[in-house]
């Protein structure tokens, strides 16, 4: 099964972040948020991975370009110019980098991806987005149903800390938990090739009409997910992803 990541989007929100490179390209640790994403889907198996690219696209190329030599130890030699590269347990993932256009929404990267994806089922997420998402029981629910497509639903992060009040004590606290109520739209969707149809063109948001439709239609399933979820729209939310990581406690390390 493929994975299909959307990495076309400025990230304007992100401001300096995002001015030399892609948003999927800032970085948590010292790789990019991108790569987190594609070790999660890896961590399940799922290694073969189509990546929609727009603004600043060559960046993301030259990342995946160099990825081998920069993660490898390196033996030069000058004189003939060979270069032997010496790192056991590098990624044996297959990535397709599309040129999706810089101004398509949504909704036409994925139809333009149609032919890279071809007749079978297939993921999907957004290239800002990081979670502890089971893929195992996504796929299995989805699978269950018979639907065109599932859409994972989970509690927005709050902003702030969580008080219950018994009078003037404060009986429980938590910081900044996952709402207890309403869901939204966490992406890791799981796809039948018949999700092309709802998308008119490049112009078309996926937010909007397809997945009005597909729910109109009962097409649309969803998976709720109660733990982990956390989009990188602000730099208020890099800088909370960089303290997990830095502090070991990132929920979406679900790899080894």
């Amino acid at each position: 099964m493929k994975v299909a990541i959307l990495a076309g989007g400025v990230g304007s929100r992100l401001a300096e972040e995002t001015e030399t490179k892609p948003k999927p390209m800032v970085s948590i640790g010292d790789q990019p948020i991108l790569w987190h994403i594609m070790q999660h889907y890896a961590h399940y198996g799922l290694r073969e991975f189509v990546v929609a690219l727009g603004y600043k696209g060559h960046v993301i190329k030259r990342y995946f370009m160099e990825y081998r030599s920069l993660a490898s130890d390196m033996t030069v030699d000058l004189g003939s110019g060979a270069v032997r590269l010496e790192r056991p347990g590098l990624p044996d993932w297959t990535v397709e980098l599309i040129d999706t256009g810089v101004r398509t929404q949504t909704g036409g990267r994925i139809k333009r991806l149609a032919p890279h994806i071809g007749d079978e089922p297939f993921m999907l997420t957004w290239g800002d987005g990081v979670a502890d998402v089971d893929l195992d029981r996504l796929l299995a629910f989805h699978r269950s149903h018979g639907r065109i497509a599932t859409m994972t639903a989970v509690r927005p992060p709050a902003r702030f800390g969580h008080i219950v009040l018994d009078g003037d004590a404060v009986a429980e606290f938590s910081e900044k938990p996952q709402t207890g109520e309403g869901w939204i739209n966490g992406a890791f969707f799981v796809l039948e090739p018949a999700v092309f149809d709802y998308i008119a063109g490049d112009d078309t948001h996926f937010e909007r009409e397809p997945l009005e439709r597909l729910a109109k239609d009962g097409q649309l399933m969803a998976y709720r997910h109660y733990s982990f979820w956390q989009c990188m729209d602000t730099l208020r939310d890099r800088r909370l992803l960089q303290e997990l990581w830095d502090d070991g406690r990132a929920p979406w390390k679900v790899w080894s």
